[in-house]
């Protein structure tokens, strides 16, 4: 078997469309893991995905017959956007079956390389279930976004590539995997010329289909796959693929969405590009791996596959990826409901800075707040924080794990006030961002009026922003604005503004 994919990946005809990537040195990640890492940049294809290779490959081996009858796929975007280049090029018709859930970015570059789109199913199963029909009713060529020899060796040219760039020892290889045509390429041709470097692949642990065949000994089907990183979003890996696997692959690491949006964090602070959740599954794979094994001062490989994501998705990445970085912890906190109590707070966790802060008044006696706290680096820094709190006497639960509070708590703490909140006026506050900022509002805020609500979230910008409700007086309204002034933070009273009357007031 490797024999066959040696020969069929050094005869592999991509090149028409396909370019040879760069393997770009990661400085930022290399410093952080005390190992030399590299990136092979699969970005940077025309297609902005390593897909263009295999499909490519493929086509150019099809006779004139099936080639004039049609080729169709199923893809969940990036095959489809190879193929539908792939088609253009030879003259062919494409026509590719997208799930619905399939980024809009995708579907739009597979129209304009003049392929027909049909959207079908949730996932890459129903619409490669789809697929099958309509080769049967029109008669059209089926090309196999991975399960197909051709495929694999078209993508096995990034293994040739990469180890002709890269001539000195390679620790490990680590591959993003979905139905496993890239892993099968890579491991095929890497084990035959190094078989010492090791080839891992990595999976979104929402859909680990060729983690579970590996340990069955036997391709299985996912009950459920998620479609957070939906270019790998795969239920059952490929014969071919899993054949391959099973001889030359040396493990698979599975990675939560949260070691994602770290991951395509850490992608754009070293080659400011932008990988989809796929695009950078070996990278949090290879993060994985370092941690658990404590190697240093090796030679690392992760393959960056593809960057054709949503921009609308990456305010949620965004939002993920300190939490994934462990660098930030989420928890629920019962203080005192009293004056002074947040400025205590803050002084509690010490040098630790308030990445989000969320508190709606309930009762006379206890507060509970949502609090995202920054953390230092350090597997330990999570439990430090929590240790710490519970020894000053706080009911702590940590909800940095916890799906539900991360996707959708954090937005709708609060609500309206009970009806034994009176006097409330509210006030939006803007002051610059910097450590201890936050800090430095509660302490000049003080003591003086009951706060019943509280939104802050660091963004990364230049200024902090915060929402404040506070329980004043009537005979001490006008007092307010002077205090406030004193302060020196920009601020906007929102007491009439229709949001708060609406979902707050």
């Amino acid at each position: 078997m490797p024999d066959r994919y040696i020969k069929k990946i050094l005869e592999a005809r991509v090149y028409d469309v396909a370019v040879e990537t760069p393997l770009d040195e990661a400085r930022g990640l290399s410093e952080r893991l005390n190992n030399r890492v590299l990136l092979k940049r699969e970005d940077e294809q025309p297609v902005f995905s390593f897909k263009i290779r295999g499909a490519y490959n493929k086509m150019i081996q099809l006779s004139e017959a099936e080639r004039q009858r049609g080729v169709i796929a199923a893809s969940a975007g990036n095959h489809a956007q190879g193929l539908a280049m792939a088609a253009q090029k030879l003259g062919v018709n494409a026509t590719i079956v997208m799930p619905k859930t399939t980024p809009e970015v995708k579907v739009n570059n597979v129209r304009r390389y003049g392929g027909n789109v049909i959207l079908h199913g949730d996932a890459f199963d129903a619409a490669n279930a789809h697929a099958k029909e309509l080769v049967e009713e029109r008669g059209l060529t089926y090309v196999h976004p991975f399960d197909d020899p051709d495929v694999i060796a078209g993508q096995g040219t990034v293994a040739m590539e990469l180890l002709r760039q890269e001539s000195g020892p390679i620790n490990a290889i680590f591959v993003p995997v979905g139905g496993g045509g890239l892993l099968a390429g890579v491991s095929a041709y890497v084990k035959y010329l190094r078989p010492d470097t090791k080839v891992i692949g990595v999976e979104s642990s929402e859909s680990a289909s060729m983690h579970a065949a590996l340990a069955a000994g036997e391709r299985v089907t996912l009950d459920q796959v998620g479609i957070f990183a939906d270019g790998v979003a795969v239920a059952q890996v490929g014969q071919y693929t899993f054949e391959v696997a099973q001889k030359y692959v040396d493990e698979v690491i599975t990675v939560s969405i949260d070691e994602i949006c770290a991951a395509v964090k850490d992608i754009y602070d070293d080659t400011r590009s932008i990988c989809e959740p796929s695009g950078a599954l070996a990278v949090a794979g290879m993060k994985k791996f370092v941690e658990r094994e404590q190697c240093t001062d090796s030679t690392m490989i992760a393959i960056s596959s593809g960057a054709n994501v949503n921009f609308d998705r990456l305010r949620h990445i965004a939002e993920r990826s300190e939490l994934g970085e462990n660098r930030e912890a989420i928890i629920a906190v019962k203080i005192p409901e009293r004056p002074g109590s947040f400025k205590q707070f803050c002084s509690d966790l010490g040098k630790r800075n308030i990445t989000e802060f969320n508190y709606r008044y309930a009762n006379d006696e206890d507060a509970q707040i949502f609090v995202g706290v920054q953390l230092t680096p350090g597997p330990d820094a999570r439990s430090e924080l929590l240790s710490d709190l519970k020894g000053s006497d706080y009911k702590v639960i940590d909800l940095s794990d916890n799906e539900m509070a991360k996707l959708h708590v954090r937005y709708m703490v609060g609500g309206r006030a009970p009806a034994s909140v009176d006097n409330e006026i509210l006030y939006r506050f803007e002051f610059p961002e910097r450590p201890g900022a936050l800090m430095n509002f509660l302490s000049k805020l003080g003591g003086r009026w009951n706060i019943s609500m509280f939104h802050y979230r660091n963004h990364g910008a230049a200024y902090g922003r915060v929402l404040v409700g506070l329980q004043v007086p009537a005979d001490e309204h006008d007092k307010v604005s002077e205090f406030l002034d004193d302060i020196g933070y920009n601020y906007w009273e929102e007491t009439d503004n229709p949001a708060y009357k609406l979902f707050l007031g």
